[in-house]
């Protein structure tokens, strides 16, 4: 059965400065984010260019800060009557599998926002603070093959776990 609205998405968004365009971890940049086009190669050049046009330092977020972000993403999904099946907030970058009719990209700005307004409740002094890079990764998940891969990768293969959700209920 072909669907032509995805039946979830994977979302991906980093902290300030975690993700520069040409360092080893390998980034899309707006002119090598198509379909199947390869992360952009490493380039020191281009590193240190970019982390000097940086305002602020890295972001990281700490334990703390990592469970307020997953239990606002909780509470963000519940309110707007998403379905969230599984979220791993890591120190430099948050996945999160969702089943929204939204576009994913609002559903992304939301999440930040949200979890910025947290994070700021926690820390005033750091209102200001650059917490996101701007924009993020959206993935649409087609089928139930490309969903349970996705909830695979977000849950189990991101090293050792940080904040971590799976909504086990959602596959029985």
């Amino acid at each position: 059965m072909t669907h032509t609205i995805p039946i979830a998405y994977l979302i991906t968004f980093t902290c300030y400065g975690a993700r520069l365009h040409g360092d080893e971890a390998g980034s899309v940049d707006r002119e090598h984010n198509f379909f199947n086009t390869p992360s952009l190669s490493p380039n020191s050049k281009r590193v240190s260019g970019n982390r000097k046009q940086m305002k602020q330092t890295l972001y990281e977020l700490d334990g703390q800060c990592r469970i307020v972000v997953l239990e606002t993403l909780q509470k963000v999904c519940s309110h707007r009557g998403w379905t969230l099946l599984a979220a791993h907030v890591r120190s430099t970058h948050v996945h999160f599998i969702v089943v929204a009719k939204e576009a994913p990209e609002k559903i992304l700005n939301d999440i930040k926002a949200y979890a910025s307004r947290a994070l700021n409740r926690i820390d005033v002094s750091l209102q200001n603070r650059r917490r996101w890079t701007r924009h993020g990764s959206t993935r649409y998940l087609w089928n139930s093959e490309q969903l349970g891969n996705a909830i695979h990768y977000v849950v189990r293969e991101q090293g050792a776990p940080m904040a971590v959700w799976e909504n086990i209920n959602f596959m029985r």
